[in-house]
C-alpha cells in the first residue's frame, strides 16, 4: 500500500519520501492562468500551488531521482471551454516534464485528456464522488486508471469497489482534513488560515422561532442549543482539531488509521494525506504516523495490535471515544461490540 502525500515545494518531496512516502500531489496556478481568469487557484485551493514552471519541473525531477511519482491536481468541479483549453496545456506541460498523473474531477476533462494522451495515468478527484463499482467502471472506461474516493465512503464500500473493479487502482483519505459537506456539492473556497480558512467554517449566531409563531418552550430549546454546541464540537473535529498538535507536532484531526488492516487488506491500492497549504512540519508528522501503523500491518500484526498502537500513539483516545475524528467510524463501533462480548 502506497502512502500519498501532498508538496508545495522541491525540499518537502525530500524530507517526506525519507520519511516513507510513495508518491505525491501538487497544485499549479501560472501568472497567465490569474490575469487571463481572474482567478486565483485552478484546483479549489487558492494557496498550497507552485507558481512556475520551474518550480514544477524542479518538483517532478526531485520525485524522479526519489523514484516517488507525482500527479498534478487539476480538479474544480467545472470549467469553461477557454478554460479547458488552457488546461491540456497545463498538462501537455507537467507530462513533458515527466509528470506521472492528473488528478481530475470534470469526466468531460478527463476523456478529452485520454483522448489526446492515452497512455497518462489520470486518478478521479473524491470531488467527482463516485461513490460505488458501477461509477468506478465508468471512469475506468473514459480511460481513468485510479479513482480516489469520497471522504465518506465506508470501508466495506471502498473493499467492494476494489474488488468489482479490477485493474482499477482506488485510493482513500487517511489523515488530515475532514469535509463537512458532500464534497462534489462543495461550493466553498479554502482560503488560507491567515483569511479566515475553508469559508464553509463562518460561524453563524442561531435564533430559534416557530414557524407558524408562538413561544418554544424552555426544555425544547434547550435541547436546540444543545444540538447547536455539539455540531461546533463536530466542526472542530473535521477541521482538523483547530490544526491542534501533541508536543511532538503530531497533528490532531479527521484521522482512519485504525482501519490501515482492514484497507490493505480489501485491496485498497493508496492512502492519502490531506492538506496541500499545510506547513512541512505537519506533513511530516503526518508522513511518519502513517508509516508506523502501515510497518505494522505489513508486518502482520493483529488488527486489536495495530489499532492499540494507533490510538496511543499521539495520544489521541479520548479524541477517537467521542467517533468525530474517525474517518471510519465502523471500526470504533466494531471495537466497541467485541469489547462487550
Amino acid at each position: 500500500m502506497k502512502i500519498v502525500a501532498p508538496v508545495v515545494n522541491v525540499e518537502q518531496i525530500e524530507v517526506l519520501s525519507e520519511a516513507g512516502a510513495n508518491e505525491f500531489y501538487c497544485g499549479f496556478v501560472s501568472d497567465d492562468w490569474v490575469t487571463r481568469f481572474r482567478a486565483p487557484n485552478l484546483n479549489r485551493r487558492p494557496s498550497g500551488n507552485f507558481r512556475s514552471d520551474k518550480e514544477l519541473h524542479q518538483a517532478v525531477r526531485a520525485a524522479r531521482q526519489r523514484k516517488c511519482s507525482i500527479a498534478l491536481v487539476l480538479n474544480a468541479q467545472s470549467y469553461t471551454d477557454e478554460q479547458v483549453d488552457m488546461l491540456l496545456s497545463i498538462a501537455s506541460l507537467f507530462l513533458d516534464m515527466g509528470g506521472d498523473a492528473l488528478i481530475v474531477s470534470d469526466l468531460g476533462l478527463l476523456a478529452e485528456l485520454h483522448e489526446r494522451a492515452p497512455s497518462c495515468r489520470i486518478h478521479v478527484s473524491s470531488v467527482s464522488t463516485c461513490r460505488n463499482s458501477d461509477a468506478a467502471s465508468f471512469c475506468k472506461e473514459l480511460g481513468a486508471t485510479r479513482l480516489i474516493l469520497p471522504r465518506d465512503v465506508t470501508i466495506d464500500e471502498a473493499c467492494e469497489i476494489a474488488r468489482e473493479t479490477p485493474d482499477f487502482e482506488v485510493e482513500a483519505f487517511i489523515l488530515n482534513d475532514g469535509c463537512i459537506f458532500e464534497e462534489g456539492a462543495c461550493a466553498t473556497l479554502h482560503l488560507p488560515q491567515r483569511l479566515g480558512g475553508p469559508i464553509c467554517m463562518d460561524n453563524y449566531d442561531s435564533h430559534y422561532r416557530r414557524r407558524g409563531g408562538g413561544q418554544l418552550n424552555a426544555s425544547f430549546l434547550d435541547e436546540l442549543r444543545k444540538n447547536g454546541r455539539e455540531y461546533e464540537k463536530w466542526l472542530w473535529y473535521r477541521f482538523s482539531c483547530g490544526f491542534t498538535t501533541n508536543e511532538a507536532g503530531m497533528p490532531f484531526g479527521p484521522c482512519g488509521l485504525c482501519a490501515l488492516p482492514a484497507l490493505a487488506n480489501g485491496g485498497i491500492t493508496a492512502v492519502k494525506i490531506a492538506g496541500r497549504e499545510a506547513p512541512t512540519a505537519r506533513k511530516l508528522a503526518s508522513v511518519r504516523m502513517v508509516r508506523s501503523v502501515l510497518d505494522r500491518v505489513e508486518a502482520g500484526e493483529s488488527r486489536e495490535q495495530v489499532m492499540r498502537f494507533a490510538q496511543e500513539l499521539r495520544p489521541s483516545v479520548e479524541h477517537c471515544k467521542t467517533g468525530y475524528m474517525c474517518y471510519y467510524p465502523e471500526v470504533l463501533r466494531q471495537q466497541e461490540v467485541e469489547q462487550v462480548f
